[in-house]
C-alpha cells in the first residue's frame, strides 16, 4: 500500500495525474450513460450505442493511461512505440464493449460477474500493452505479487460498476457507476506502476519509429476532447428524444388510465405488457405493478395457449397493423370471462413499430344473453331484462314479437313505447324518428332502415355509425323457423376511446395538423394518382426563421401559442387536395395538386401570408418569419423521399436568401450540397494533412514607409482539388463548427512565426464571428500566448461589424476581456457595415481598417473618396489609428497620406508570402 502512495506521491506530477483521474471519471460517467441508453435499445441500434459507450471508457482508460505515464519520472520516458499504443487501445476498446453486451444480455449476478472479469481483464490488458510501447533508458522487472494484485483491483471494482450501470436508473446511481469504474482504472495503473522496478540499461529503440511525449500529449489531448465532445452531444440529443417520447407517452397515458369501461394497455414488440388502465385492473383483477412485465398469453386460457393463440393474434398485428376477435380470458382469480378483443400495433413519428395497444371489452353478458336466447326460450323475459345489449326478435313474416329495454334505451326511445307487432319497416320508422336517427345524415339514415329491413347475410357485426352521438354494433341471426334475431351493443364509447388513440398517433399534440407519417402516408398517396391521372404534385418545405429567439425572449409558452395561431392560419387557407403538417420543431410541410403552374403560386402566396400578419397580443406582438423550399413531381423527383429532400435543399437556399422566402428546386442544389458536403468532409482531416499554410501581409506606416507588421493570410491546398479560396470553406467550416479548430491553429502558427520577428513588429489575425461566441476564447487566447511565448502586445485581432452584432453585449464581453490581456483590438472592413458609429461608441478599438472596396474605387467614385475622408477624420476625432486596405496604386497611396492615413497595406507593398524576412527596413520602428 505504501510502494502504491510513494509511486503516485514521489514518481508523478501531480497535475498530470489530476488530468488523468478528470478524464477518467467523465468518460467513465459518459460511458455509463451511453450504456444506459443501449438497453433501451435493440439490434443494430443497441449495437451502435454499446460500441459508443466502449469506445467512451476505452479511450478513457487508455487516455488516463499515457496522461499520467506523461506526468511519470519526467525524462525517463523517449519515446512510444505506435503499434503497441495502437494495439492497447484498440484492446480495452474491444474488450469493455465484450464486457457491456454481455452485462446487458445476461442482467443477473454470473452475467455481470463474467462481464466485470472480463472489462477488468480488458483494462489490464490495455495497461500493460500500453507499458511494452513505451521506451525507457532502463529495464523493467515485475513484481509478481502487485501484478496479481492490481489486476484483482481492475476487476474487483468493475463487477459493481456494471451492476449499477445496467440496474440503475437515476443519476444518483451513475455516479457511483462511474466512480466505481474510475477506481477499477486507477488502481489498477497505479498499483500497476508499483509492481515496476526500472534498472538503468543502455537504450534500445527496437528499430521502430517512436512518439514524443509532447506528440502523444497532443494526440491525447485532442482525441479525449473530441470524443467526450461527441459523447455529450450524442447524449443531449438521446436525451432530448427519450424527454420527448415519454412525454407523449405520458399524454397517452393520462388519456388511457382515465378510462373504466374497457381494459387498455400498451404491449411491447413481444407482446408483454408495459402499462395498465384501471378499466384492466377492474375487468381482470391485476393491480399495475403485478401487470406490468406479463406476456399476452398470461390472460388465455390453457386450451388457447396450447394453440399458440397468444403469439399468433401478436403476429398477425404485427403483419397486418391490427387483430380483432372474441374468446374465453383469465381473470387473476382463475374465473374466466368472455372477450372482446382489439390489438393494434403502434408505431413512433418515424414510423418505427414501438409495440401494441390492446383493447378489452368484457362481451361476457352479451355472449350469455345470446346463448340464453337459443338454449332458454322458455325464460326469455328474465334473460331480457337482464342482457347488456338491446335485443330484437322477428318472426318469419318479418313483424316484431320482442324488443327489451335495452333496445329501447340505445336507440332513445321512450321506455313506454310498445314495438311489439310492428313490421320491420314500421319499427325502422320508429327508430329513424328517434333521437339517435335523427342525428344521422340522409345517406346513414337510408344505410340504417336497409339494415334493419334486409340484413346481411354474414352474422358477423354490422356497425352502425350515426357520428358522434351513437355508435352501434348490430348482429342479425337467422333463426330456425325463419325468423331472426338482432343484438345491439352501444360501442360509442369504446369508438370514442379508439378514435382519441387513433387520432394521437397520426397527428402533432401541440398543434394538431397531421404528423410527419401521416403526411408521409397523404403524398405517397396522390403521387400513386398523379401517375395515373397525369396531374402534379408539390412538396413545401417550411422552416421558421429566428424561432429560438421567440423560445429565448419570450418564454416556449409564447413559441407554443405562436406555433398553435401558425398552425391555424394554415389550415384555414387550404382548399381542397392540399395539407399542411408538422414534421417536429419549427419545421412545416405542406403539398398540393395541381395542373397549372398559377394553381400553385396561389397555393405559395396563401403560404406565405400566414406569416405576414404579427403574433401575440397586440401590446407584445411581434412577426414570425418562414423560409419555404418548393419541389415539384415529376420534374424533381417521382418518390416521397427525393422530393422531400430537394424541397428542403431548396428551403435552405430560401433561408440563406436575403431578397426572398421562397425557392424553388434546381438541380445545381444538390451538386452545391455534395460540394459542400465534401469540402466538410474534408475540412476536418486538413490540419492533420498539413493542407493548411499562412501568408504574411506586410503592413507599412505611411509616413515613413517602414514595416509595421504583418496580417496572417490563410490559405487551403487541396490534395486534389489544388487551391481553394478562403470565400468557399471558411462558411463550411463556420456551419460546420471546424472554425473552433482552424482559428485556433491559425492563431497558434502566426503567434509562433511572429516570436522570431524583430520586437517591434505585430500580427494581426483576423477572427470569426462563430469564434468570438466560442465560451472559453479568452481562455483559448491566453493559452497560445503563454505557449508560443510572444508578448500580448504584439498580438492585434481583426473582427467585423458583423461578428459583434450577432450578439452585441457577449462579444463585446470578450473583447474587452482580451483587451484586458494586452492585445490589440482592430475593426475590420469598417464601412460596410450598417451600425459602425455604434459599434466604435460601444467599444474602445485600437485600429480602424477601411475596407479595400473603397480604396480601389477612390479615383473613380466620389462617394468611395468621400467615405475614405469620413473614416479617417473619424479615427482622428477618437485618437485612433487608420489602416486602409487594397492600396495598389501610387495614385491611391497619395490620396491617403494627403488625408492623414496611418497605415497601409496591399499588392503595391507586395503580395502575401511565406515567413517575413527579417530585412533591415522591418526592423525599423514605425
Amino acid at each position: 500500500m505504501f510502494d502504491v502512495l510513494i509511486c503516485i506521491h514521489e514518481q508523478h506530477d501531480k497535475w498530470f495525474v489530476l488530468l488523468a483521474a478528470a478524464i477518467c471519471v467523465v468518460s467513465a460517467l459518459c460511458s455509463v450513460q451511453l450504456l444506459r441508453h443501449a438497453r433501451h435499445l435493440s439490434g443494430p441500434a443497441a449495437t451502435r450505442w454499446i460500441l459508443g459507450a466502449g469506445s467512451a471508457i476505452g479511450f478513457g482508460v487508455w487516455a488516463t493511461h499515457f496522461i499520467a505515464m506523461l506526468g511519470y519520472g519526467p525524462g525517463l520516458i523517449v519515446g512510444y512505440h505506435v503499434p503497441a499504443t495502437v494495439i492497447s487501445l484498440f484492446t480495452v476498446v474491444g474488450m469493455t464493449s465484450l464486457s457491456f453486451v454481455v452485462s446487458l444480455a445476461q442482467p443477473h449476478r454470473r452475467g455481470f460477474v463474467l462481464a466485470g472479469v472480463i472489462a477488468g481483464s480488458g483494462i489490464s490488458a490495455m495497461h500493460y500493452i500500453g507499458m511494452s510501447a513505451i521506451e525507457f533508458p532502463a529495464e523493467i522487472n515485475w513484481r509478481a505479487g502487485y501484478v496479481a494484485v492490481s489486476i484483482l483491483l481492475a476487476v474487483a471494482p468493475a463487477i459493481p460498476a456494471l451492476t449499477l450501470s445496467v440496474k440503475g436508473r437515476t443519476i444518483a446511481s451513475a455516479v457511483p457507476a462511474a466512480g466505481l469504474l474510475a477506481l477499477s482504472i486507477v488502481g489498477l495503473h497505479f498499483t500497476g506502476m508499483a509492481a515496476m522496478e526500472l534498472t538503468p540499461a543502455p537504450l534500445d529503440l527496437r528499430g521502430g519509429a517512436l512518439l514524443s511525449p509532447e506528440s502523444m500529449a497532443a494526440a491525447i489531448s485532442a482525441g479525449s476532447l473530441a470524443l467526450l465532445a461527441i459523447s455529450i452531444a450524442v447524449l443531449s440529443i438521446a436525451r432530448s428524444a427519450r424527454l420527448a417520447l415519454h412525454a407523449t407517452e405520458r399524454d397517452m397515458s393520462i388519456l388511457v388510465k382515465g378510462i373504466t369501461d374497457c381494459a387498455i394497455y400498451m404491449l411491447d414488440r413481444k407482446g408483454n405488457v408495459v402499462n395498465w388502465n384501471a378499466g384492466a385492473q377492474r375487468l381482470k383483477g391485476y393491480t399495475a405493478q403485478e401487470a406490468v412485465g406479463l406476456p399476452l398469453a398470461a390472460f388465455y386460457t390453457p386450451e388457447d395457449q396450447a394453440e399458440d393463440l397468444p403469439r399468433r393474434a401478436v403476429a398477425h398485428a404485427a403483419e397486418t397493423g391490427k387483430f380483432s376477435g372474441e374468446g374465453w380470458r383469465m381473470r387473476r382469480d382463475g374465473t374466466r370471462f368472455w372477450a372482446h378483443v382489439t390489438i393494434e400495433r403502434v408505431a413512433n413519428e418515424l414510423g418505427e413499430h414501438i409495440g401494441f395497444a390492446k383493447l378489452t371489452r368484457d362481451m361476457t353478458r352479451f355472449k350469455e344473453d345470446e346463448d340464453r336466447v337459443r338454449e332458454m326460450a322458455g325464460h326469455l323475459d328474465a334473460a331480457l331484462a337482464n342482457m347488456h345489449q338491446g335485443l330484437c326478435l322477428f318472426d318469419a313474416d318479418g313483424h316484431l314479437l320482442i324488443a327489451n329495454r335495452r333496445f329501447n334505451a340505445i336507440w332513445g326511445i321512450s321506455p313506454a313505447t310498445s314495438l311489439t307487432g310492428m313490421n320491420v319497416q314500421a319499427v325502422a320508422d320508429v327508430v329513424l324518428g328517434a333521437p339517435a336517427g335523427l342525428v344521422a345524415s340522409p345517406e346513414r339514415r337510408r344505410e340504417l332502415r336497409r339494415q334493419f329491413i334486409s340484413p346481411a347475410a354474414s352474422t358477423a357485426p354490422v356497425i352502425i355509425d350515426l357520428g358522434d352521438t351513437v355508435v352501434v354494433s348490430m348482429t342479425s341471426r337467422p333463426m330456425p323457423d325463419g325468423g331472426r334475431v338482432a343484438t345491439f351493443d352501444d360501442i360509442t364509447e369504446r369508438r370514442r376511446s379508439e378514435a382519441k388513440i387513433a387520432h394521437m398517433a397520426r397527428h402533432d399534440n401541440l398543434t394538431g395538423l397531421p404528423n410527419r407519417n401521416s403526411f408521409a402516408h397523404w403524398v405517397d398517396a396522390e403521387l400513386e394518382e398523379a401517375r395515373h391521372f397525369g396531374h402534379q404534385l408539390a412538396v413545401v418545405m417550411i422552416d421558421l426563421d429566428r424561432f429560438k429567439e421567440i423560445n429565448d425572449t419570450r418564454g416556449h409558452s409564447a413559441g407554443d401559442a405562436a406555433l398553435q395561431h401558425l398552425a391555424q392560419r394554415m389550415v384555414d387557407v387550404l382548399q381542397d387536395g392540399e395539407i399542411v403538417a408538422r414534421l417536429g420543431g419549427d419545421e412545416f410541410a405542406a403539398a398540393v395538386r395541381f395542373r397549372d403552374r398559377s394553381e400553385l403560386d396561389v397555393f405559395l402566396a396563401r403560404i406565405e401570408g400566414c406569416f405576414g400578419t404579427p403574433f401575440g397580443p397586440n401590446d407584445n406582438d411581434f412577426l414570425l418569419g418562414g423560409s419555404i423550399g418548393v419541389a415539384v413531381y415529376p420534374e424533381d423527383g417521382d418518390v416521397r423521399e427525393q422530393l422531400l429532400n430537394n424541397a428542403d435543399l431548396a428551403m435552405y437556399r430560401a433561408k440563406g436568401s436575403v431578397a426572398e422566402n421562397i425557392a424553388f428546386y434546381e438541380p445545381e442544389m444538390d451538386e452545391t450540397a455534395r460540394a459542400r458536403r465534401q469540402i466538410a468532409n474534408d475540412l476536418r482531416h486538413a490540419i492533420e494533412r498539413n493542407e493548411f499554410t499562412l501568408l504574411y501581409q506586410p503592413q507599412h506606416c505611411i509616413a515613413t514607409g517602414k514595416v509595421s507588421g504583418y496580417e496572417a493570410l490563410l490559405r487551403w491546398h487541396h490534395p486534389t482539388r489544388g487551391p481553394v479560396s478562403p470565400v468557399e470553406f471558411i462558411p463550411v467550416a463556420e456551419e460546420t463548427g471546424e472554425i473552433f479548430r482552424i482559428g485556433e491553429w491559425v492563431m497558434r502558427e502566426a503567434c509562433r512565426e511572429a516570436r522570431s520577428w524583430p520586437k517591434h513588429l505585430k500580427v494581426a489575425v483576423n477572427l470569426s464571428a462563430v469564434q468570438l461566441l466560442q465560451n472559453d476564447f479568452v481562455a483559448i487566447v491566453q493559452n497560445i500566448l503563454v505557449e508560443t511565448g510572444l508578448s500580448p502586445l504584439r498580438l492585434e485581432l481583426e473582427i467585423t461589424e458583423t461578428a459583434i452584432i450577432a450578439d452585441k453585449l457577449r462579444a463585446l464581453h470578450f473583447l474587452r476581456q482580451i483587451k484586458t490581456l494586452g492585445v490589440s483590438i482592430a475593426i475590420d472592413d469598417f464601412g460596410t457595415g450598417y451600425s459602425s458609429l455604434d459599434t466604435l461608441h460601444s467599444f474602445p478599438f485600437d485600429k480602424i481598417k477601411i475596407d479595400k472596396s473603397f480604396v480601389l474605387r477612390s479615383h473613380e467614385s466620389v462617394e468611395a473618396c468621400a467615405i475614405i475622408k469620413a473614416v479617417l477624420a473619424l479615427g482622428h476625432s477618437l485618437n485612433v489609428p487608420v489602416l486602409a486596405e487594397g492600396v495598389e496604386t501610387i495614385e491611391q497611396l497619395d490620396l491617403l497620406r494627403d488625408q492623414g492615413c496611418d497605415e497601409a497595406q496591399g499588392f503595391y507593398f507586395g503580395r502575401p508570402g511565406g515567413s517575413p524576412s527579417q530585412t533591415a527596413d522591418s526592423q525599423m520602428m514605425c
